[in-house]
């Protein structure tokens, strides 16, 4: 009788340890607890508005809540930094963004995490073209006007900018570098605080995004200069493109993706790309990614991974010409 049981409890462990390595493979024990959204910026920007919307969706499915958690700072380094020490476990996720997945690297000596080896990319969410913005008592009409008056006088512009290596530094760099332009580039702490700087007159320009500047546009407290998208924006038809106006080197667009620490188990990175992927596809969703102009992501982990590193061999160079240094 002793080796009966004896043989019947090992019988069950062993089932156990085999129904359980079958969960880890399938991920159907994930997720076991609230999930943990991290996003690098402060609240009420588009970041934390998108983690916000998406989490909502995704939790339904996952039947777990999404707790977004803002930790910002550093130009987004410190959340990415958070996230990529986190057990992985898919529990702790972060919104990845363009400048410390593809940009920090080549602007700060001393990163805590690495943007190709701290993580695992689950799936892009949003690309967003950036929009050339100045106060409508600025004398400039059009950007033939600004960039007439920009190489005349040197130094005497000023572009705000949401920090080092930002999409909105990089597009005013880029910019300034391709019609000669010396300027001077103002860092803050957000997107949102340069917005109110340019709205105070503190300074002259701003490379805005879309979706945030709308609004002063559309009430005439800013006028649009150029986008940076390859094409004219729907929400913006009579605006023109960069490269419309003979400076192509001017396309960028700021994204934004879902990524895991490096050691998550694919079967929960999987099931983590089908629910964002679903929530993507969702009108109301959709609309509110393209209502202004940007493009919904989605796709495979092996397409975002392709993307990010797309995006580093791309701005490598940029960044080591313009000689971009932390502020």
């Amino acid at each position: 009788m002793t080796l009966n049981r004896r043989q019947t409890l090992v019988a069950c462990l062993a089932a156990l340890t085999a129904l359980s390595g079958h969960a880890q493979k399938t991920g159907d024990d994930y997720p076991q607890k609230q999930i943990a959204l991290v996003v690098s910026y402060s609240p009420g920007g588009n970041v934390d508005l998108r983690a916000r919307t998406l989490g909502t969706s995704v939790s339904k499915m996952l039947g777990v809540p999404i707790v977004v958690e803002n930790k910002p700072g550093a130009n987004g380094n410190i959340g990415h930094e958070y996230v990529a020490k986190a057990t992985p476990d898919g529990h702790t996720l972060v919104l990845a963004t363009m400048g410390p997945m593809a940009i920090s690297s080549y602007v700060y000596p001393k990163l805590g995490f690495d943007p190709e080896e701290s993580f695992i990319p689950i799936v892009i969410i949003e690309k967003a073209p950036m929009v050339l913005v100045t106060r409508t008592d600025k004398p400039f009409q059009n950007l033939k006007d600004l960039v007439s008056f920009g190489q005349k006088n040197p130094d005497k512009l000023s572009f705000g900018n949401a920090g080092a290596g930002s999409a909105h530094h990089l597009s005013a760099e880029l910019f300034m570098q391709s019609t000669g332009i010396k300027g001077l580039s103002v860092p803050y702490k957000g997107g949102s605080q340069a917005a109110t700087a340019l709205l105070a007159g503190d300074i002259d320009l701003m490379f805005e995004q879309t979706y945030a500047a709308l609004p002063s546009i559309a009430t005439g407290k800013v006028r649009a200069l150029a986008v940076t998208s390859e094409k004219r924006l729907p929400s913006l038809p009579n605006v023109p493109t960069m490269g419309e106006l003979g400076y192509p080197k001017v396309v960028v667009h700021n994204w934004l993706g879902l990524a895991a620490p490096k050691g998550t188990p694919a079967a929960v990175i999987n099931k983590l790309n089908d629910a964002f992927n679903k929530a993507l596809a969702q009108p109301e969703i959709k609309d509110k990614i393209a209502g202004p102009g940007n493009i919904v992501g989605s796709g495979s982990p092996e397409e975002f991974k392709s993307f990010i590193l797309d995006e580093r061999r791309r701005w490598a160079p940029i960044v080591k010409s313009l000689n971009i240094k932390p502020e």
